[in-house]
């Protein structure tokens, strides 16, 4: 019995080291992202070449790549992408680190969340149109204005997810912490943000969407420069492939934006075994 069983055993290992490798799950994610913006694209180029639509009101992509290169060549593309990378990223860090440190403050202590978080769920309903406004009144027409607008809208997606991640640590952890005598930092770093880093990451994703939006509505107010502006511009003469040019670069960098923070989201929270469909 003890050798048929050890033979057993030997086949089953023999089996395991035979045993192709998983393919990685990420490995060709992309190639599938591409398919529907590869058709979208063909059927476009397709109508835009039987001349059914006006090239004033819908420019074929090969149009639309055309101007793109001209503008990369002739430096203007480039000197607005900067300022606007600039007031996205300044407005980003300055919204989402108040938003961070506010919902750690409101998270951790209900006297705090009883005198600030009314105040602060009442201003998130406050639209940027209407604050716009005063942000130039009180600002001006200069870089300040702008940054503190984007920061305004990003502030709140990681505010509310951080103080939702810390209330929603399981009570329990607290009660194996008690046990292992965690002292306080020791609860903080091994226990309360592990714990609530999802909804904090997930704070970041949302917030860098809203910032972007919030760098549209920050250069339509008196802007000379940024990628908003010259849409805006590019609209008044009727330049729609311009404008489809500005379009599409909003939605790259926005992309390349949501999907590093897809990427620090699998390298940091490997430990969660959650469901992936």
């Amino acid at each position: 019995m003890k050798a048929e069983a050890s033979t057993a055993a030997g086949a089953i290992s023999q089996s395991e080291k035979k045993a192709p490798a998983k393919p990685r799950r990420y490995s060709y994610q992309w190639m599938k992202g591409v398919v529907l913006p590869a058709a979208v694209i063909a059927v476009w180029q397709f109508i835009a070449s039987l001349g059914i639509v006006s090239a004033t009101v819908l420019p074929s992509p090969v149009i639309i790549l055309q101007t793109f290169q001209e503008l990369l060549l002739s430096g203007e593309l480039w000197g607005h992408l900067e300022i606007s990378l600039y007031r996205a990223a300044a407005g980003f860090l300055l919204g989402a680190g108040l938003g961070l440190v506010f919902g750690l403050l409101v998270g951790f202590s209900k006297r705090t969340e009883a005198y600030l978080d009314p105040s602060l769920q009442m201003l998130r309903t406050v639209p940027h149109l209407a604050v716009t406004p005063l942000f130039i009144l009180w600002f001006g027409f200069d870089e300040t204005s702008k940054i503190l607008l984007i920061a305004l809208g990003a502030f709140f997606p990681v505010y509310i997810n951080t103080f939702l991640g810390i209330r929603g640590v399981d009570a329990k952890l607290f009660d194996v912490a008690r046990v292992l005598e965690f002292n306080w930092y020791q609860q903080m770093t091994k226990l309360i943000l592990p714990a609530s880093l999802p909804n904090i990451l997930l704070g970041i994703r949302l917030s860098l969407g809203i910032a972007w939006l919030g760098l549209v509505v920050a250069e339509l107010m008196g802007s000379s420069e940024g990628v908003g502006y010259m849409i805006m511009d590019a609209r008044q003469f009727s330049q729609t492939n311009k404008v489809f040019v500005g379009i599409i670069i909003f939605a790259a960098v926005g992309k390349l934006t949501d999907a590093l923070v897809r990427m620090l989201e699998r390298k940091l929270l490997k430990w969660r075994n959650s469901y992936e469909g």
